[in-house]
């Protein structure tokens, strides 16, 4: 007689959980820069910009996504984050290799177009990338890279 499989912990079920992506978190080492970044450059509408203990968290969305934001945030205010791993994220940071953010559109070339005319830092031209997508990439002014892709 063959042993029956265990269930799995990781077994899907027939009803679907409504999880949604709300927001996610990229640092900011210049919230006035940032701020012009994403609002000026990629179009995003500021939703919220509070300050507390001289340091800003700015909310920033697209506008057709009144759901999905962006909080940019200052890593020093990350709890639990010693001096050492502070100045390595600043390190990080400044070497552009600490975050990355994944965008998309439906024109990459005409959206390219756009944000190097207004000044982004280029780090690559759309491109058709051998994993079987198009897109391009920039960096926001604190070094996060934004990578666009076609959909």
């Amino acid at each position: 007689m063959m042993a029956q499989p265990k269930p799995s912990q990781f077994t899907m079920s027939t009803t679907t959980m409504d999880i949604r992506i709300h927001a996610s978190f990229l640092p900011h080492s210049d919230p006035d820069a940032s701020l012009a970044f994403y609002r000026d450059i990629l179009g995003f509408e500021v939703r919220n910009d509070v300050g507390y203990n001289g340091m800003r968290w700015i909310t920033v969305g697209p506008p057709a996504q009144p759901a999905t934001s962006i909080v940019l945030y200052p890593p020093e205010a990350s709890p639990g984050v010693n001096d050492d791993e502070r100045r390595t994220i600043a390190e990080m940071m400044a070497k552009g290799t600490f975050a990355t953010f994944l965008m998309a559109t439906a024109d990459v070339d005409a959206a390219f177009e756009r944000i190097q005319a207004k000044g982004a830092e280029v780090v690559e031209e759309p491109t058709d990338q051998p994993y079987g997508v198009r897109d391009c990439a920039v960096r926001d002014p604190a070094g996060n890279l934004i990578r666009i892709q076609q959909h």
